[in-house]
């Protein structure tokens, strides 16, 4: 017998018992198999189909409270009590949206909604859950309440960066903000050798981030977590909360200096040009512009600007990348960080399901 089949075995014999002290109780037998059939950690555009949206009501069977992604199942009603594996945000972006991970817990009766796998199978990237206490918990910041008025994690700190203390310069730990612009592109001008890697890529198993596997440059700096940037003197270090990754930035780089032990960052030297510090990295190995199948070449080079403007308050970024390999020409993106004084970088510990 499949795990699938073992799984919906218990969740049939759970459907029919009303009392909830009986459902809940039935249902642990469960909690062993669930994890056999929750997917690796994956890109959620390829994978769901965001243009759809897909409602279920069910029972939940288990938690799991973990980066990159939370997840948690549900026995469908309706659909023979059905396993569903849910996933959403990161405990990370949870913190940002001030909720606990004490919201749901199992045996809740829930509904459901989100954006269904592409390929067909019982899973849902969700968007919104209405929780037995008749509260909303909203899980995209472009998503609006579906079944009730009270709602939780809707809003996110959407204030202005604090220029209070502009003697710390760029040393200080940086937000994304909520409504910032993305720094990836709609488009590229993409090489005939590039397209033809994108139209191969399969990001259930091609994915430089499945089970957990950290970035490399120039992806990592997408990170929409809080970021730590520490200016030692000698060099300039980089604290990201996404993968407990740490860059190093070296500003009088000696003839002794070495490529740093992360190599898929590349090696970066840097100097300042008044509020702006200016960052070239090279020497990257990492075979991975993004995430969705973009190639990055071994001859790439990327020119970074970080300009500290209204006091302290903000930190606006630039990165280009020039690669004969993937782009016919530089490729300029842009974001920004604002500085809120009580954010700190937090373990991000991710956990793989294989």
């Amino acid at each position: 017998m499949s795990v699938q089949e073992q799984l919906n075995g218990f969740a049939n014999i759970c459907r029919v018992r009303t009392s909830r002290i009986h459902q809940v109780a039935c249902l642990v037998g469960m909690l062993t198999l669930v994890p056999m059939c929750l997917s690796a950690h994956h890109s959620v555009r390829g994978t769901f189909d965001t243009d759809t949206v897909a409602e279920m009501a069910g029972v939940v069977t288990e938690v799991r409270w973990q980066n990159p992604h939370v997840r948690f199942t549900v026995a469908v009603d309706g659909e023979g009590g059905e396993l569903w594996a849910i996933e959403t945000t990161s405990l990370s972006t949870l913190r940002r949206r001030k909720l606990n991970a004490d919201f749901l817990s199992p045996g809740d009766e829930v509904r459901i909604a989100g954006s269904p796998a592409i390929n067909g199978a019982r899973e849902l990237y969700v968007r919104n859950i209405l929780l037995p206490s008749g509260e909303e918990v909203i899980l995209q910041q472009s998503a609006a309440p579906r079944w009730s008025e009270r709602t939780l994690g809707g809003s996110q700190d959407e204030r202005p960066g604090d220029s209070s203390a502009p003697e710390l310069g760029i040393s200080r730990v940086w937000s994304t903000p909520v409504r910032g612009t993305p720094i990836w592109k709609d488009n590229y001008p993409l090489t005939a050798a590039a397209q033809a890697s994108m139209a191969a890529f399969d990001p259930a198993v091609d994915s430089p981030t499945l089970n957990c596997a950290p970035k490399g440059m120039p992806t990592i700096m997408e990170q929409p977590y809080p970021m730590e940037i520490r200016d030692e003197g000698e060099r300039i270090v980089l604290r990201l909360e996404e993968y407990n990754t740490i860059r190093t930035i070296y500003m009088a780089p000696g003839p002794g200096t070495t490529v740093p032990e992360l190599p898929r960052l590349g090696f970066s030297t840097g100097r300042r040009d008044g509020q702006t510090l200016i960052v070239e990295t090279s020497a990257i190995d990492w075979d991975h512009f993004d995430r969705d199948g973009i190639p990055l070449g071994p001859d790439a080079a990327i020119v970074e600007r970080f300009t500290l403007v209204e006091g302290g308050a903000r930190l606006n970024y630039e990165m280009t990348v020039t690669d004969p390999d993937t782009f016919t020409e530089p490729v300029v993106m842009e974001k920004l960080w604002l500085w809120y004084p009580e954010v700190v970088v937090e373990r991000f510990d991710c956990i793989s399901d294989d």
